[in-house]
């Protein structure tokens, strides 16, 4: 136990004697009955960006699924491990969510490392570089905009990139039936760490606006 961060214990402390006291029946309940979120939040892994914080949802309400810069690759049944696609396929077959967001957030890592044409592997596999390769093309279009300054470039990737993922997200069979069938709904945010602002993304005109809060 001398090993283990005394952060988390202490933060551990502090969830038993507060909210988990105050939600105690709520937990026993969702541990007896399972869960039954109705909506499926694809985050970005970023500690700054955490979906329950920012939607101020309490335990069973969101089913999360948190990668490197938020993405949803293709669908791609080949047999290979896609840890994504098995969250996204558990959320939808077996939930039966509602609804799926894709939210992004502003300073975006991964996002900053694919608009970089001089990112060096942070190790031999590369796994970021090649997970990153997802918006390789639209990140070449903005790098050649000497125009935009870097804040933009990135501000526009990362809002690209989310339109990216709904579109990755409508190549999976089950998903663009549902979808076309009006029993899922998708949809796009983006989050700005620095001021908590939430911009979402309108459907029609793929327009980020801010919802009147």
């Amino acid at each position: 136990m001398d090993s283990f961060p005394n952060s988390l214990l202490n933060g551990y402390r502090n969830f038993m004697s507060g909210r988990y006291a105050d939600e105690r029946e709520r937990y026993r309940s969702l541990a007896e009955t399972g869960q039954n979120p109705s909506t499926l939040v694809i985050a970005c892994c970023d500690s700054r960006a955490a979906p329950e914080i920012i939607f101020d949802a309490g335990p069973g309400e969101l089913f999360v699924i948190r990668n490197v810069a938020n993405m949803v690759p293709p669908y791609e049944p080949d047999g290979h491990f896609h840890a994504t696609s098995a969250a996204l396929e558990f959320a939808v077959q077996s939930l039966k969510v509602s609804d799926i967001v894709v939210m992004g957030h502003g300073r975006c890592g991964g996002i900053r490392a694919a608009l970089d044409p001089n990112a060096e592997p942070l190790s031999p596999g590369d796994f970021i570089g090649r997970w990153m390769a997802l918006v390789k093309p639209a990140a070449e279009q903005i790098q050649s905009n000497d125009i935009m300054t870097p804040a933009e470039r990135q501000t526009a990737l990362e809002r690209i990139s989310i339109r990216n993922s709904l579109n990755n997200l409508r190549s999976f069979p089950e998903i663009k039936v549902l979808e076309e069938e009006g029993k899922l709904n998708l949809h796009g945010a983006w989050f700005d760490i620095s001021t908590g602002e939430l911009w979402v993304m309108d459907a029609k005109t793929l327009d980020f606006i801010r919802p009147d809060v």
